[in-house]
């Protein structure tokens, strides 16, 4: 059972990483830093998009709109931690007492 939790959690951070470089890659499509015309970037660009989507879809309908300003990643973090969090303080332990 420690084991799967553990998979939980890298599955977790990986994530989060995955939500960093979206936030990123935004950033720098916004700001004409890099051209999503080019092929590398716009199939990049897609797969971020195809995996945090499902995630971040859900969250938006949540949020008041903000005139531009995308705040549910920052939410998705927050969820990531909170969940992270709840697994550490709460999950391990009661396995350990359970000798699962």
């Amino acid at each position: 059972m420690r084991a799967v939790l553990d998979i939980i959690l890298v599955i977790l951070d990986l994530y989060r990483w995955i939500l960093i470089a979206m936030i990123i890659m935004s950033w720098l499509i916004s700001f004409n830093v890099i051209n999503t015309r080019n092929a590398f970037v716009e199939g990049l660009w897609r797969v971020l998009n195809q995996l945090t989507e499902p995630v971040l879809r859900p969250i938006r309908r949540f949020l008041p709109n903000m005139s531009g300003l995308d705040l549910s990643p920052l939410v998705a973090f927050l969820l990531i931690f909170f969940i992270q969090q709840l697994i550490g303080y709460y999950v391990y332990p009661a396995v350990a007492r359970a000798g699962l």
